[in-house]
């Protein structure tokens, strides 16, 4: 192994295998860091192992090591640990199985971490809708996507791990240091950067690292769109509250009362002309609830096992 080779790509995935064919494709594909780039791990987070077989074949195509890890038990967070079990390397690029990198991606974010010292580095993200999504085509464009700086820079605020590099011995501490709580619901980011951020950790950017995250058909609805907003907006409060952070869980709690209701009229007014703006103001108001109603039972399930049941019904 090159002793230079420093950097390893971790892709969980739970039966997507085109797209997760895209994925490592596109990684196979990085130009300017051939002598960067360790390993490429695929977690598969499928009881039945099902990307097994493609990446062997893929496996077989590349010019590096392509490593599959098998985390039978259902959940985003224990496939992220599981990944990161599977390589030494100190630094660890995240890139989701629905997304495919631009061939400078990766250069980009080491060259963003090097100039910066940040400890958590993202990139800009272009969300990619099916045909037929209508008038929320705009809006869920945006919503699947990330924009930032035009220029690469630290940054107050960190993103989610899709399309970030991390410097392992600050930003992942621990054999394991996804929290598993998150597996159904995720989240499991907003945990480990904020845990960073009160370790005086920094964020950074890299405007150039772009990925296109593709929507598969469903969840590019508005519905979708919407209870993901409401989980976002649940984070800070909820990040309060593990803290024990009363007073900032009742400020949130405000701020969300409020937000939902000044976006909540924005929005009816909005529908009562047509507009396609509706949907950002409801997006608003949705991520307002979820500061306000942030606590167990009102936690919406994405991942893990509602995921494969929703993928063993469309199966049979």
């Amino acid at each position: 192994m090159n002793a230079s080779a420093d950097v390893a790509v971790i892709i969980p995935t739970l039966r997507r295998p085109d797209s997760l064919e895209r994925a490592v494709r596109s990684v196979l594909a990085q130009a300017g860091v051939t002598d960067r780039l360790r390993e490429i791990v695929v977690a598969d987070n499928d009881p039945q192992a099902s990307s097994r077989e493609l990446t062997a074949r893929l496996a077989a195509e590349a010019s590096l090591p392509l490593v599959w890890r098998h985390a039978p038990r259902p959940g985003v967070a224990t496939a992220r640990n599981e990944g990161l079990a599977a390589t030494t390397a100190p630094l660890i690029a995240f890139l989701d199985d629905d997304e495919a990198a631009s061939p400078g991606w990766l250069a980009a974010l080491i060259s963003a971490q090097a100039a910066t010292g940040a400890d958590a580095v993202f990139g800009p993200i272009r969300g990619r809708v099916p045909d037929g999504t209508g008038w929320t085509t705009p809006y869920l464009e945006r919503f699947f996507g990330r924009e930032g700086p035009v220029h690469s820079q630290l940054i107050d605020i960190p993103h989610g791990c899709g399309n970030s590099l991390l410097v392992r011995a600050t930003a992942l501490p621990g054999a394991a240091p996804f929290n598993t709580a998150a597996d159904q619901s995720g989240g499991e980011d907003d945990v480990l950067f904020a845990a960073l951020a009160s370790r005086g950790g920094r964020f950074g950017w890299a405007a150039d690292a772009w990925v296109d995250e593709f929507a598969p058909p469903h969840r590019a609805t508005l519905g979708y769109a919407l209870t993901r907003a409401f989980a976002y907006g649940q984070g800070p409060s909820q990040t309060a509250a593990a803290a024990r952070d009363w007073p900032s869980v009742a400020r949130w709690m405000v701020i969300g009362a409020v937000q939902a209701g000044v976006w909540s009229l924005a929005a009816a007014g909005l529908t009562l002309i047509a507009s396609p703006q509706r949907a950002d103001m409801l997006d608003r108001s949705a991520r307002g609830l979820g500061k306000l109603f942030w606590m167990k039972g009102f936690e919406p399930h994405f991942y893990g096992a509602r995921e494969l049941d929703r993928l063993n019904r469309q199966s049979t």
